[in-house]
């Protein structure tokens, strides 16, 4: 989906400024607030914007330890393993890739020592072949999407 220049400063507004009224974004842009709300509604529709929740700490919440674990499965078990991750609480992410493994997932544990507990979870469940566990040591670059908000924004006005 192609999105203009509004559509950019609705999006960086969301992002920069996420408790606001979109009546309050409509005076903040310049438009009528019933042009706000259907963009809106079109980038939610299109799927690009995709949630409006809270953003939670893992760390904050008892789980300071961040883990990367690659899962190799055994050929025709990716639905099944990719359900069963999804039984464990400490798994906040997990993708198919391509490379060393099958799957990629985020895992968050609240000790070195839970982080093993989980990771023997996982070798445990039907179809795991093997584990390969990367610990965080430092977020370098949080989770972020306004640079490419801008860069588009830059697009479309170009």
């Amino acid at each position: 989906m192609a999105v203009d220049e509004l559509d950019t400063r609705i999006l960086r507004l969301l992002l920069e400024q996420p408790r606001t009224s979109v009546r309050e974004y409509a005076r903040i842009l310049g438009v009528a607030r019933g042009t706000v709300q259907a963009r809106l509604d079109r980038l939610e529709r299109d799927g690009v914007i995709t949630g409006t929740g809270p953003v939670l700490s893992p760390a904050a919440l008892g789980h300071p330890v961040l883990a990367f674990v690659h899962i190799e499965v055994t050929q025709g078990h990716l639905d099944d393993v990719g359900d069963a991750l999804a039984g464990v609480p400490e798994i906040v992410e997990a993708f198919s890739i391509t490379g060393g493994g099958d799957l990629l997932t985020r895992v968050v544990a609240r000790d070195n020592a839970h982080l093993e507990d989980v990771i023997q979870k996982l070798i445990s469940l039907p179809g795991v072949v093997r584990t390969r566990t990367e610990v965080a040591l430092r977020e370098r670059v949080p989770h972020r999407l306004l640079p490419l908000v801008e860069s588009l924004g830059r697009t479309a006005r170009g």
